[in-house]
């Protein structure tokens, strides 16, 4: 008798254990698919004063003077597409923009107009994964940031030597920019501009599981990483923005929400302090994730305008 309860217990541990291994794996694989994989824009979400601003600002796009610009990914042999909008008037001074989360560049199309009538040329690439560019997964910013290497070297080998670049991203654009600062850039990029972008990529899904599915961190965070590992490529535990700025050298402004629900407005007072560049914040009062455009568009592009203009000489 007292055999057969130790082999029934022995037997239980073992199916729990099975089972404990199935949930994990299920859960890391939807975990992967939900975040890492592209979806189909929920635009119904969107603040009605951006999609009414942002439905005007696509119409200009559409018709405004631009050419397609290729590049080849940063390991994976992925063929990526870019935006190119040149100036009205020649300039040697360009705004390289990137996009959000599960967006391509049209998606940016308020920021690409108002950098072209700010008098800049404007380069708009589409991510890994987004728009025209391959690619099965979405990269959080972290392998994106060696391929908009590759896209500020074209840059420099069309416009010349003597091209002055800032660099511009939104949501996770703005942490695509802010990974972008601890490489080592040609002395042609001069300042960033980062707005709602996240400290980490650990950080932006552990808060989104959190608040969506009330699931603690561990042990789904590690295991998933492990799943993106072997899908994407990449560990997403290494994609930090704080790390990266800590190694910054370029005049970087930092805007985020007051009321930002998606990226918590904590998150860009640690990417503040990361950095010990010269470095201005702007948190906008009672403003949602991404919103500070559409909700104060004149200060928005006062403040952004003379951040660049004194910079990009």
């Amino acid at each position: 008798m007292f055999r057969r309860k130790q082999k029934f217990f022995v037997y239980s541990l073992i199916a729990l254990f099975v089972v404990l291994i199935i949930g994990i794996t299920g859960a890391s694989a939807y975990l992967y698919y939900f975040a890492f994989e592209p979806q189909k824009p929920l635009n119904s979400t969107m603040a009605s004063k951006k999609k009414v601003q942002l439905k005007v600002d696509k119409k200009w796009l559409a018709k405004t003077d631009k050419q397609l610009w290729n590049e080849t990914s940063a390991g994976q042999n992925l063929k990526l597409k870019a935006t190119y909008i040149p100036a009205a008037h020649k300039t040697n001074k360009t705004i390289i923009v990137a996009h959000g989360y599960q967006e391509e560049h049209t998606q940016m199309a308020s920021y690409l107009r108002m950098f072209h009538q700010m008098g800049y040329n404007v380069l708009a690439p589409d991510d890994r994964g987004a728009g025209q560019s391959q690619g099965k997964y979405i990269g959080f910013g972290w392998p994106d940031r060696l391929d908009y290497l590759k896209w500020i070297k074209q840059l420099i080998h069309r416009n010349g030597s003597n091209s002055q670049i800032g660099l511009f991203g939104v949501s996770m654009g703005g942490a695509t920019v802010m990974m972008i600062s601890g490489e080592h850039l040609p002395h042609q990029v001069k300042a960033i501009i980062e707005d709602s972008g996240y400290s980490s990529i650990e950080g932006e899904l552990t808060y989104e599981l959190k608040q969506r599915f009330g699931i603690p961190k561990q042990p789904l965070i590690t295991t998933a990483s492990w799943f993106t590992q072997a899908k994407a490529g990449f560990d997403f535990k290494k994609g930090s923005s704080v790390k990266q700025l800590k190694k910054n050298q370029l005049p970087i402004f930092f805007i985020h929400g007051g009321a930002d629900k998606f990226v918590p407005t904590k998150m860009v007072y640690q990417n503040y302090r990361a950095t010990t560049a010269y470095k201005k914040l702007w948190v906008a009062p009672k403003t949602g994730h991404a919103m500070a455009y559409y909700e104060y568009p004149k200060i928005y592009r006062q403040k952004v305008g003379k951040f660049f203009k004194q910079w990009l000489q």
